[in-house]
């Protein structure tokens, strides 16, 4: 059954005498199919190559490695253009309505003043997540990561934003 998968992937149809430098090509990384352009050959064997998905250098030791050109040399710029587009389209998701969203620690201050009592990371994270005003990006302690930034934010003293009321409670201060 393996064997089919690598046969599947098209491993080991390329030559070494097809092989150019400069040449961008599909190429089996740490199994994964990646766009690879060769940079120069080896002093040992094979090519060192650059994968452009990572611009991480990468070492081909073998031709059965490559998996066939992966697109003309007038489109060698894209990667870079690649790049810029996922930057772009960072920015542009975080700007989308008008709003931006709220760290933690600000939404844990708004859920602190409107509750007016004490609470703990716990309790101000459900707030937060209820309130819509803060969403966990997948960690999966979220109330420990907002524990962490409160205690930082409290070693500034008087110019902290949070009070220490008893063990692991906290509020504004006012």
């Amino acid at each position: 059954m393996a064997a089919n998968h690598e046969h599947e992937l098209g491993d080991g149809n390329m030559k070494k005498a097809d092989v150019k430098i400069g040449g961008e090509y599909y190429a089996k990384v740490t199994n994964k199919k990646v766009v690879v352009r060769i940079d120069a050959e080896n002093a040992s064997g094979g090519w060192d190559a650059t994968n452009l998905s990572t611009n991480k250098k990468v070492r081909i030791k073998t031709a059965g490695r490559l998996q066939g050109p992966a697109r003309t040399t007038e489109a060698a710029s894209e990667p870079t253009t690649r790049a810029k587009k996922r930057v772009a389209k960072k920015n542009s998701e975080t700007n989308t309505g008008g709003e931006k969203k709220l760290s933690c620690v600000k939404a844990a201050l708004l859920v602190l003043e409107s509750a007016g009592e004490p609470m703990n990371t716990q309790e101000m994270i459900t707030a937060m997540v209820d309130q819509n005003l803060w969403e966990s990006p997948g960690g999966k302690t979220p109330h420990a990561t907002l524990y962490s930034a409160i205690l930082r934010d409290l070693a500034k003293g008087d110019e902290s934003w949070f009070v220490k009321t008893e063990r692991g409670r906290f509020t504004v201060r006012g």
